[in-house]
């Protein structure tokens, strides 16, 4: 049997997270306020025609995280794909004692966290991201200048670490690391052990994860699709 992470976005819509799912038997996407994440049950042409029917527009996008580089569905196209590496933290490092820094962030915040995704660029952002889970926040002079939180729960006892981002201003600081050890000792506390995806370039923000705690499972691709 594959595991919950090998195909985490098909797994979050039919599973704990099945409630924000669009589509039918054959393909599913996320409520696109959450964000773009789209999956087919298969790659048979049942499958790929009812994914290609959940684009909605023009400028619509869908977001494929598989083991590898998703088939072209009908009356569509490829935008882009990129490598992932998929980690998880087996034995997270727990909060430090300057993690306290961090507050929960709430609705009053919308305004500013979505400001801040958009202006770093974490990772897919859309109206409704913030209520995926709770998203921890470090403010300096008032202002939101890191965030850290949740996204997918492909299966029982799994959640991931998302929204991971620090204005440019303020990294080298370890914010994130502590926004991380804070997110995930959330996630511990419920019963789930915490996952990521990173860039698979981006060897920055893997040795960082690394420090945390986190260990490489497997690679795998993000396919992006629009209309054709």
């Amino acid at each position: 049997m594959d595991h919950p992470l090998d195909r985490p976005v098909w797994n979050m819509l039919t599973g704990r997270q099945a409630g924000l799912a669009r589509g039918d038997a054959r393909a599913l996407r996320i409520d696109p306020g959450y964000g773009p994440f789209a999956a087919a049950r298969d790659a048979s042409a049942e499958a790929q025609t009812g994914l290609g029917a959940l684009l909605e527009g023009d400028r619509d996008v869908l977001w494929l995280v598989e083991p590898k580089e998703w088939p072209v569905p009908p009356g569509a196209r490829i935008v882009r794909t990129a490598p992932l590496l998929q980690m998880v933290a087996e034995a997270p490092v727990p909060p430090q004692p300057g993690d306290v820094e961090a507050v929960v962030l709430g609705e009053d915040d919308a305004a500013e966290m979505a400001a801040l995704a958009y202006a770093t660029e974490p990772g897919p952002w859309g109206e409704l991201t913030r209520h995926y889970g709770t998203f921890h926040g470090i403010r300096r002079h008032g202002r939101l200048v890191a965030m850290a939180g949740e996204r997918m729960r492909p299966g029982e006892g799994l959640a991931e670490v998302s929204g991971v981002c620090t204005l440019p201003d303020y990294r080298g600081q370890g914010l994130a690391a502590g926004l991380i050890r804070t997110v995930m000792a959330g996630l511990v506390a419920r019963g789930d052990t915490p996952f990521l995806h990173s860039y698979a370039g981006n060897i920055s923000a893997i040795r960082l994860y690394q420090s945390l705690g986190f260990s490489p499972r497997r690679e795998m691709v993000v396919t992006v699709l629009a209309r054709a």
